[in-house]
């Protein structure tokens, strides 16, 4: 198949074909902003990095880190060494892998279940990383005759590798826990994972760089400048992923686009209508016919 060298590219593939994408990049696409997509999101380190953003939470990472992120949480890859920064990034449409999902191997598991302590990350050893990327130079390989269903082997056999990962990481991590891991998981400044978690718990309400700054007792550029530091976005941006984010939850659900609006915090109607066609790529009521039928 062929592994894209943009990330945009292989999400719009992803997309559109309703399967899945790879991408390689190196340092010839610029990171993109805090965004949200209709995919699931794998996102390996190969070499290089430094911080990642994921809905409210603040990661260091290094090589052989890889992320699970799922369709309705934000994230944006806020600092990285671009000396060095090689990374894989696979792009999976939630309905196209849900279908091979059974009673015994819930192949979502890595994207639909956060535990406390790893929350999206998990860190490959030497063995995890070469079989890693085994997999995707095969599925690069698959030409011809059956392409098709040789990639959706390679790509099955990948996700089972994955979750087994996943839920062995989860076990180690109840039973041992490093002081390290604890620090990885826990934003740079003291102060961010409180602003975080009250951004993401008052949604709804009139959220604005004045009214934080005095909640937390900083002055509005000071607040400004340690969130920006210590996630790579501007309070606003984020506070606007945020409610798209929530609004993609709700739409799902079943709301109705005026009341998704006033439920996400949009004090007006037409700046929600324009903020999430800019950000997902197709307008709320269209979305959400999408996602209930």
């Amino acid at each position: 198949m062929l592994i894209y060298d943009s990330c945009q590219l292989a999400i719009k593939s992803c997309v559109e074909t309703r399967r899945f994408a790879v991408a390689r990049l190196y340092n010839n696409e610029k990171t993109m902003d805090i965004h949200i997509h209709d995919c699931y999101e794998i996102y390996f380190s190969i070499s290089g990095g430094k911080q990642f953003l994921i809905d409210n939470r603040v990661y260091e990472f290094g090589p052989g880190d890889i992320f699970f992120i799922n369709q309705f949480e934000s994230h944006h890859l806020s600092k990285i060494d671009q000396a060095t920064h090689m990374r894989v990034v696979i792009s999976i449409y939630p309905e196209y892998l849900k279908q091979f999902s059974t009673e015994q191997t819930d192949l979502n598991h890595c994207f639909t279940y956060r535990d406390p302590v790893w929350g999206h990350k998990r860190s490959l050893n030497v063995d995890e990383r070469k079989r890693f990327l085994y997999y995707i130079h095969k599925l690069s390989e698959e030409r011809g005759f059956g392409q098709d269903v040789l990639e959706q082997a390679v790509f099955l056999e990948l996700m089972t590798f994955l979750n087994s990962i996943f839920l062995l990481k989860c076990q180690q991590g109840e039973t041992s826990l490093r002081e390290e891991d604890w620090a990885a998981a826990k934003p740079c400044h003291s102060q961010i994972g409180e602003i975080l978690d009250y951004i993401n718990q008052h949604l709804a309400e009139n959220l604005s760089i004045p009214m934080l700054a005095a909640h937390f007792y900083l002055s509005s550029s000071y607040l400004s400048r340690i969130f920006k530091d210590a996630t790579g976005t501007t309070i606003n941006q984020y506070i606007t992923a945020k409610r798209i984010s929530r609004a993609k939850v709700l739409l799902a659900e079943g709301h109705s686009v005026a009341e998704t609006s006033s439920l996400c915090g949009f004090g007006d109607y037409s700046n929600f209508l324009k903020s999430f066609t800019k950000a997902v790529g197709i307008s709320p009521k269209k979305y959400a016919s999408f996602t209930q039928s």
